[in-house]
């Protein structure tokens, strides 16, 4: 009991920090409605991607690219130099507990971790975790009759250094199907034994990590070095990589109800009371300080901007749709202690760089905190894209062609798309794809959109995925490849794209690179239909109706006809038109 509430302060000294996984509160574990006495539970922020290692494991081959991996290496440093800056070493650090929440790093698992200077004892699971662990620690036990060693920064440093070389490899240290860690590997390891560079690694990343794993505490770096190392790594290619603002107000007073409100009895309860006595104040004060300094400078609004853009520029890049990535805006903001509403009022008197511009662009285009004025974004893109700004070229690109707040000229939207995939802008190039595909300010030229789809798709754009799986599937530039097909539609599906399952769907339904699987084909079209396809809710009609995959039933037909049909699908209304004859 008295670890859960060491647990709770620490997690309340690093609450505030994006890369660590939240404490929402504690509850009392209940079985079959009845409380259990003294069995506590600590409620977590839930992670979407489970472990680094599931995550790796799931996204290593089809959809990592050395880019991604530096921004997670980033990450994960990040957040264990936010554990050392308060006083706390993990001491426990693995890809099992770092968990991964829409691509953002979380640490977790604190159970063993103490404040620097009070950690004395050696508790991970010794075999399990033996690749991670400091190797200092083994030789001491060896050495002085099994002394406990007392684990600090370094070991942390250590174990970073671990984990960088996996998230290169995409595989666990050490490795081998269907064997266990034994003593043999500690030895091998405490005499110098190191897993090999992967090939391809950037030589800048090798040093990193070599350096981190140094057998020799003093020869490491700390961990605000790690971070500083990793950052100009990220700088040279051009990825920004910023954690978001501190603290949240809201976040502080949900532990503190939670704790406060529970009413229970018994030594827990007592230790609980005594912490919310002692550190009240301290958390008052902390409230107090952040909400008169949070967001309170132009400094502050300008930072906010720019991870505004950086969230924008890395949405679109991956194929993200624009609603979506309009509602992960708002969401971030709200996430941490301001709003749009705040942001918008503060955009109009500060244009004084592109980011600026162009959110205030990009407000007024999508319709946040105003309605929708395609004139106005127009103009602030325009004036964005001529200080060299590449998403307000995208977005010049898109008023040009669909003539919003400007008239049409498709020769000008290619013009400005472009620029943008010149600069390595994959949803540029995927709209200079789009282009040469359908002959839009261009001659068209299927394979040059093929050649830009596959340039777009090979860097993790989902949305080229799926149009460059239709290439193969049609023989749209190159020759026809149903396996090719099959394989970007489940990349571009796996990828969260609704287009893209709704494509694997049809693959299953025709046998089009796989097997006939009118089962699956009726899955997948529901899972699409659900995340708003028309084509994939008109499909879903089509089986009911047909009875394809699913028990035949036109009440359920109709039902998606109608859902795709309000949405403009002519098919799904024409289909309505003959049922309603029958």
């Amino acid at each position: 009991m008295k670890e859960i509430v060491c647990e709770l302060k620490i997690q309340r000294k690093v609450n505030f920090h994006d890369n660590i996984i939240r404490c929402l509160g504690i509850t009392k574990f209940e079985s079959d409605n009845q409380i259990v006495n003294n069995n506590y539970i600590m409620v977590m922020e839930y992670a979407d991607g489970g472990s680094l290692r599931n995550y790796l494991e799931k996204n290593f081959t089809s959809r990592l690219t050395w880019d991604d991996k530096l921004d997670v290496a980033y990450q994960l440093a990040y957040a264990v130099s936010c554990l050392h800056n308060e006083g706390i070493i993990h001491r426990d650090l693995h890809s099992g507990n770092i968990l991964v929440h829409q691509n953002i790093i979380k640490l977790a698992d604190f159970g063993l971790s103490k404040r620097i200077g009070a950690s004395s004892n050696f508790q991970s699971k010794l075999f399990g975790m033996v690749p991670y662990v400091d190797p200092k620690s083994f030789s001491k036990r060896r050495n002085n009759n099994n002394q406990m060693f007392s684990l600090n920064e370094k070991s942390d440093v250590y174990s970073v250094g671990v984990l960088l070389w996996e998230i290169s490899s995409g595989q666990p240290p050490f490795y081998a199907e269907g064997e266990e860690y034994d003593v043999s590997l500690i030895l091998e390891i405490s005499q110098g034994l190191r897993e090999t560079v992967v090939p391809d690694t950037p030589e800048e990343y090798v040093k990193i990590y070599t350096k981190c794993w140094d057998g020799e505490p003093d020869n490491r770096p700390t961990i605000y070095q790690v971070v500083d190392l990793l950052k100009a790594m990220i700088t040279k290619t051009d990825i920004i990589t910023e954690n978001p603002p501190l603290s949240n107000e809201q976040e502080f007073n949900e532990i503190r109800l939670n704790i406060n409100n529970l009413e229970s009895q018994g030594e827990l309860s007592q230790l609980i009371q005594n912490f919310n006595k002692t550190d009240t104040k301290e958390i008052d004060n902390i409230i107090a300080s952040n909400k008169q300094e949070k967001y309170s400078t132009e400094k502050d609004f300008s930072i906010i901007v720019d991870k505004i853009n950086d969230l924008i520029y890395k949405s679109y890049d991956k194929g993200t749709e624009g609603e979506l990535a309009k509602e992960q805006v708002i969401e971030y903001l709200d996430n941490y202690n301001t709003n749009s509403q705040e942001i918008h009022n503060w955009l109009p008197n500060n244009q004084n760089n592109s980011n600026s511009i162009f959110l205030l662009g990009y407000f007024n285009f999508m319709g946040i905190e105003t309605s929708e004025n395609y004139e106005k974004a127009f103009n602030l893109f325009i004036n964005a894209s001529e200080k060299d700004h590449i998403l307000a070229q995208l977005f010049v690109g898109g008023c040009y062609q669909y003539g919003h707040g400007t008239k049409k000229n498709e020769k000008l939207a290619f013009e400005y798309y472009e620029k943008a995939a010149n600069k390595n802008l994959l949803r540029g190039q995927l709209r200079i794809g789009y282009c040469y595909e359908n002959g839009i300010g261009i001659e068209k030229d299927l394979k040059k959109a093929f050649y830009w789809y596959e340039k777009a798709a090979n860097n993790g754009n989902i949305l080229a995925m799926h149009n460059l799986g239709k290439c193969y599937k049609d023989g749209y530039g190159v020759e026809k490849d149903y396996n090719k097909a099959f394989e970007l539609f489940k990349q571009s599906a796996e990828g969260g794209y609704s287009e893209g399952v709704t494509k694997l769907g049809y693959c299953y339904e025709r046998g089009i690179g796989t097997k006939i699987d009118k089962q699956k084909a009726f899955e997948l079209y529901k899972k699409s239909a659900n995340l708003g396809s028309l084509v994939a809710q008109y499909n879903v009609g089509i089986m009911y109706e047909k009875g394809n995959g699913i028990t035949k039933d036109i009440d359920k037909a109709i039902y998606w006809y109608e859902k795709s049909a309000k949405k403009g699908l002519q098919k799904a209304q024409n289909k309505l038109e003959t049922l309603q004859k029958k």
